[in-house]
This record gives C-alpha cells, structure tokens and sequence, in this order.
C-alpha cells in the first residue's frame, strides 16, 4: 500500500513523531505567553495602540525577515537555527517575568519583548519546514507538512487554557517564568536529533530586497510555486486571520458577549475544526496536494466566514467557524506541500521563507481591510465583503493559473 493511503504515515516515523510533540509543546508555550503577557498590558496600560502593536509586530518579522530566515536555515544546521529561535523564546518569557516580579514594566519594555518575540517566531517557522525535509521522506512530506499544521493548531487550542491554569495557580510573574521552561525539552531534543543534510546549499549571503527578487526569479517559471503563493498571500492580505481580533464583538452581537463557556467555545471553534479536521483527514489519509484542490478549499474556506460574518445564530456562526478551521488548515498545508515539493533543494529555505513571507507576512494588513473598515462600515460587512473580494480573486487565479486538467 502507498504512503499516502496509509493514517498518519509520517507519525511512523520516530524521529517526526518526537518532533511534532515538541513543535505542539512550543506552540503551546507561544500562546501560553501571549495570554498572559496580554493579560498584564491590559490590566497595566489598558492601551488599544499597544494591543495592535502586538498584533503587528508578530506579522511584520515575517514580511521582512522570513527569506533571510530560510536562507540561514539553507546554509546552516536548520536544528541550530530553531534552537536560537527556541532561546529568543525563552529569553522573551523570562525578561516578561523578571519585570512583572519587579513591577517595573513599562510601555516600551512591552513593545520590544514583542518584537523580540516575533523575530524568534520568524526564525522558528522556516528553519522548521526545512528540517522536516531532513528527516522525512518526499512520500511522507504532506502527512508531514499537515501534521506539522495540525501541531500548532493542538497548541493555540491548548494555550488559551493551560495559560489560564498557570495564570491561576502562579501568577502572572511565575506562571510566565514557569512557561520559560516548556521550550526547554523541546531545544535539548533538536540538538541531538537524528538529521541527515540532503541537500547542501551554496554558501551565499542573504541580500535582503535584492534576495526576495532573486528568489522569486528562480520560481518564477513554475506555476504551481507563483499560484501556491499568490493564493496564501492573497487569502491573508485581504481575510487573514484579522477577524480573531474582533470576536469580542461577534459574540456580542450574536448574543453571548458576557465571556464564559460560549465565548471561549466561539474564540476556539476555527482552531478545534482545524485540529480534528487535520486529524481526520491524516486518519484516512485524504487530500493529495493539488493547486485544483487548494484553491477549490480555499474558496470554500470563503464562503464559510463569509457565512459567519453574515449569520445572526450563535450555532451556526459556531459550525461555520469550525467549517473554516478545517478548511483554512486543507488548503494551507496543501498550499505549504506543493511548495515545498517544487522548490529547488539548493534554495529551498529561500523558497520557504517566500511563502512564508506571503502566507504570514501579508496577514499584518489584514487588519486594514477587515477592522479598520469595519470601524467605518460595521465588522460583519466589512468581513463579509473581504470573504467576497477573496473569493472572487480566487476565482479568477483558479482560472487563469491552474491548467484544466
């Protein structure tokens, strides 16, 4: 029987099962922070401009930094690279702590532990998709790819509450510094990690500007690598996931605003579809990457939160948001698999950081195109019609870049 027919084939391997718990544990850490680090901003400075800070010096790393980040991960040790991503992580956690004990936090304090955390992300997502290729083979690269989604969709649902636990039981100050010490199995296991360099990459700097053209020009002629990347920058510049950040008063207005149970189960449904979705569709081993397929799931990912943006009933907006989760997680990772399987090995990182750059980069302006045309239109419209502009942009790719058969 073929890889591809067989459930979870990459989790067979031990080397990709041991990774996929530790990316799932540091993905967890990653939220872990961000509640309570947000928790403490707001309580402390209750400054909307810091909150959209965060929000944007977590995007924009990705949009300057992720080709440079991939070509480290092609010159160098990718397992190094992640590692010094992991000790950024851990350093962010740790000086959080050191200044929540002190009470001596300031606003600018704030602002650079949040840039320093989004650099140590953008050294982390690259370096990681180029270290799968290391330790699976091209039969086992989607499991692997979706696995790897599927991990950091296990991780942002389990953040929100082991976060809320460790802020209970420890306090902000301990229950961050304790969340330090998550990374740390996870950092120790890459530096003897099984790992066999298949590809060794020319020793070349990263030329910043100049790289992102050189790098687009080396893929230029392969039309599966410019619609993969097109199609994710365009699903995150215009939608992205900027519509998280106005739940609040999605729930409000559906009627379930006042916090609790239904507002979490609302703030979590895209991230509970995407991780059983993932594993749902790892069980049966469905989906074989296709640009048709991704960009008929993507399209379909549209009518979803356009669906969302539109309902008035709390149960339906629930499913449609759960709906969107698995779909966002299908057409992403098999958007990230056909990447990742044209690209020339000697620049694959580069190649890597492009989509990255597109995929999660671009989500920095979404919050232009979804929330501050909403504080001029109303949230629901202004989603409604950015689901709708996708769509019929998607439409269009599918139509002049995919070949009909």
């Amino acid at each position: 029987m073929a890889d591809s027919a067989v459930s979870f084939p990459a989790l067979r391997r031990p080397v990709f099962r041991a990774y996929f718990f530790g990316a799932a544990s540091a993905m967890m850490a990653d939220s872990i922070e961000h509640v309570i680090s947000y928790w403490i901003m707001y309580q402390k400075f209750a400054s909307p401009a810091l909150a959209g800070f965060a929000v944007i010096s977590h995007w924009v790393p990705f949009l300057l930094f992720s080709i440079w980040s991939g070509g480290l991960a092609d010159r160098h040790d990718p397992r190094r690279v992640i590692q010094l991503g992991m000790l950024l992580f851990m350093s962010v956690s740790v000086a959080w702590g050191l200044l929540f004990l002190a009470d001596a936090l300031e606003m600018w304090h704030a602002g650079v532990l949040l840039v320093v955390h989004g650099l140590a992300g953008v050294l982390w997502g690259p370096a990681a998709q180029v270290f799968i290729h290391d330790i699976v083979e091209e039969a086992d690269l989607h499991s692997a790819i979706r696995l790897t989604a599927t991990a950091r969709w296990l991780g942002l649902l389990l953040g929100p509450a082991v976060g809320g636990v460790i802020l209970m039981a420890l306090g902000p100050a301990w229950g961050i510094l304790f969340n330090a010490l998550i990374y740390v199995p996870f950092a120790l296991w890459l530096w003897k990690a099984p790992y066999a360099r298949k590809v060794i990459a020319p020793e070349r700097r990263v030329r910043a500007l100049a790289d992102v053209a050189s790098t687009w020009r080396a893929v230029a002629h392969n039309r599966v690598i410019t619609s993969m990347t097109l199609l994710a920058g365009g699903a995150s510049f215009i939608v992205g996931n900027a519509y998280q950040a106005q739940m609040p008063e999605f729930a409000h207005d559906l009627g379930h605003g006042g916090g609790g149970l239904t507002y979490s189960m609302l703030f979590g449904a895209d991230a509970a579809g995407a991780l059983l979705g993932g594993l749902a569709l790892e069980s049966r081993g469905l989906l074989p990457p296709k640009p048709r397929s991704a960009f008929l799931l993507a399209g379909a990912w549209c009518l979803a939160i356009g669906g969302f943006a539109a309902t008035r009933s709390y149960g339906l907006a629930l499913a449609l948001l759960f709906a969107a989760g698995f779909l966002e997680l299908a057409f992403f990772a098999m958007a990230q698999t056909l990447v990742q399987l044209h690209a020339p090995a000697p620049v694959r990182g580069r190649v890597i950081g492009l989509f990255a750059m597109s995929a999660l980069g671009l989500r920095a302006f979404s919050g232009v195109t979804v929330g501050l045309a909403g504080s001029l239109i109303g949230i629901h419209l202004s989603l409604a019609l950015s689901a709708a502009l996708l769509l019929a942009l998607i439409i269009v790719m599918l139509w002049t870049l995919v070949p009909s058969r």
